[in-house]
């Protein structure tokens, strides 16, 4: 793999751009802090490799060629994006029970991954660009997912970073109630975006 700096380029763009990962991460950052929050980003990036390398081994191709799968990942995917939204409208109040909020785990984040659909299209674009070829070629398939994690972590830990210093904003009850509203219309706005793609 010769197109080093063009595949880092394209890894920080597709992990810093909003997404449902970065939007929830920033939302976790606000409701828990970044030491909480920590399992989740872990858990992203994980996730997100193993997607990766199952596209570089061309199961990506195998989605792409059966138009179904994507309409249930995009199905699946907004169903868990709604459950979430719904499981957000709270976290930032001053007045709710923060022994019943918890952020995302380690193993959900990464399992997240494979229903989210903003992963996939990033996965199989960056394969179809930057792998190309029928053969499998497996230190270009590992360059491929270290790039990535190593350029990814970074960008999603900023996302997360961002809604840790916003905490502030939150310690009076109208701007925790214009939070959870933000946060609401932004995870909306991911679902419609993600049916439009």
């Amino acid at each position: 793999m010769d197109a080093l700096l063009p595949l880092a380029t394209y890894a920080f763009v597709m992990s810093i751009t909003p997404g449902p990962n970065n939007l929830m991460l920033a939302a976790s950052g606000i409701a828990f802090g970044m030491r909480r929050t920590v399992p989740h980003m872990f858990g992203i990036s994980v996730g997100f490799s193993i997607v990766l390398f199952a596209c570089g081994l061309g199961i990506g191709t195998l989605m792409a060629q059966v138009p179904a799968t994507a309409l249930v990942l995009k199905l699946i995917g907004t169903a868990y994006l709604i459950y979430l939204t719904w499981r957000m409208r709270h976290a930032f109040s001053v007045q709710s029970d923060k022994n019943l909020a918890r952020p995302m785990s380690f193993v959900e984040a990464a399992l997240f991954q494979f229903v989210n659909p903003k992963a996939w299209l990033a996965a199989l674009t960056g394969v179809a660009v930057f792998l190309p070829g029928d053969s499998i070629r497996w230190t270009g398939i590992a360059l491929f997912v270290a790039v990535f994690f190593v350029v990814g972590l970074p960008c999603i830990a900023t996302w997360a970073a961002l809604g840790t210093g916003a905490r502030r904003l939150i310690a009076r009850q109208h701007w925790s109630r214009a939070l959870s509203v933000a946060v609401m219309i932004l995870m909306a706005y991911t679902i419609v975006a993600i049916w439009l793609q």
